[in-house]
């Protein structure tokens, strides 16, 4: 069975950071979960703000929790505020749902998660991205970084309700 072990959540790190220096992005911090929730590896840019790396590990631990990336869990925030809210409550508020959280996933396994947070959450979310493509693994399949929803959950939000 896969795992995120801790090279390739380091070699996922460092590419993540690298995408950072690269756009000349304000300082991150960058958190990655395993499947379980437990940190494999976190690190914070020199210069990163208060609460910073609370807000990486919220946006990981948010898409594990829901099984969906932080983006995704954002646009379900402003449909189902209620929802959303009650399941952070459960989860003692450690769901932070905006972009910037990302899933990690070899075939079909779930290995954890990306959490970025530092700059945009745009900017966020495209290292957290180029992390785990660097090591040859993906986010789940329809997985729509920047429309916010797999495409079958975009089709089932847009239809409109058929007239009785």
């Amino acid at each position: 069975m896969a795992e995120l072990n801790l090279d390739i959540a380091r070699k996922i790190l460092d590419a993540a950071l690298a995408k950072s220096v690269e756009k000349k992005l304000k300082a991150l911090v960058i958190t990655i979960l395993d499947a379980r929730g437990c940190v494999k590896v976190t690190a914070a840019q020199d210069g990163t703000s208060l609460m910073r790396a609370e807000i990486a590990h919220g946006k990981a631990y948010g898409a594990l929790a829901m099984g969906m990336g932080s983006r995704a869990l954002f646009q379900r925030a402003q449909e189902q505020a209620y929802f959303v809210s009650a399941v952070n409550s459960l989860a003692q508020g450690r769901l932070v749902p905006v972009p910037g959280g990302v899933l990690i996933q070899d075939g079909a396994t779930l290995l954890g998660a990306v959490g970025v947070s530092g700059d945009t959450s745009d900017n966020d979310e495209a290292c957290a991205i180029a992390g785990i493509e660097a090591v040859g693994k993906s986010m789940p399949s329809g997985h729509d970084p920047m429309g916010g929803h797999r495409f079958s959950e975009k089709i089932m939000l847009n239809q409109k309700p058929k007239a009785r």
